[in-house]
């Protein structure tokens, strides 16, 4: 059974920073792309960063130059380092992977719980 677990939401004033970290567990051969999700009340679940197995991140627009993403692909984990946090980053930030099972030929897409990220002073 495959699981995605993130940690380190929590509340902080505008300006701060917060480290969110993934962890995938499970019977997993191999992880292709990770990424971070954020979702505010009313709106769709919005990309916010994406890396590859070459550690090639992807960023959206509104968070360029504040976040990084990294992957350690030994312990199959990922974290979102935000900084300069705004109001506007405030949402439930999700956890997204696709990998293969061990004993399968199949490419899977998982999604953590969430955890909310709450800016505010």
């Amino acid at each position: 059974h495959v699981q995605l677990v993130e940690s380190g939401g929590g509340l902080v004033q505008p300006g701060g920073s917060l480290r969110l970290s993934c962890a995938a567990s499970g019977s997993i051969l191999r992880i292709e792309g990770m990424a971070w999700y954020r979702q505010t009340p009313g709106k769709e679940r919005e990309l916010v960063a994406h890396i590859d197995t070459r550690k090639r991140a992807n960023y959206d627009d509104s968070v360029k130059g504040r976040f990084t993403i990294s992957r350690d692909t030994a312990n199959n984990t990922v974290s979102l380092q935000m900084n300069s946090l705004k109001s506007e980053d405030t949402g439930v930030y999700y956890c997204n992977a696709f990998l293969t099972e061990l004993g399968t030929w199949s490419v899977l897409e998982y999604w953590g719980q969430g955890t909310q990220v709450t800016v505010s002073s």
